[in-house]
């Protein structure tokens, strides 16, 4: 197995891993409700995904439970 001839620094380290950042995920609006949605998932308010109705929504009662 290969081993480093050398210890790399924490600069080096850290200058290889700076493309490494965090993503901000895309947000879209829902075409039934216009409420912000994630992209690619169904929208938590209205329940539509791609022209359907998905039944993966959270009701407002057990929105107020927790």
């Amino acid at each position: 197995m290969a081993l480093p001839k050398r210890r790399h620094s924490k600069a080096r380290k850290r200058k290889k891993r700076t493309h490494q950042g965090v993503v901000v995920p895309s947000i879209t609006h829902c075409p039934q409700c216009d409420a912000p949605v994630l992209a690619h998932n169904a929208c938590g308010k209205c329940g539509h995904y791609k022209g359907r109705k998905i039944d993966h929504t959270i009701s407002e009662e057990e929105e107020r439970r927790e």
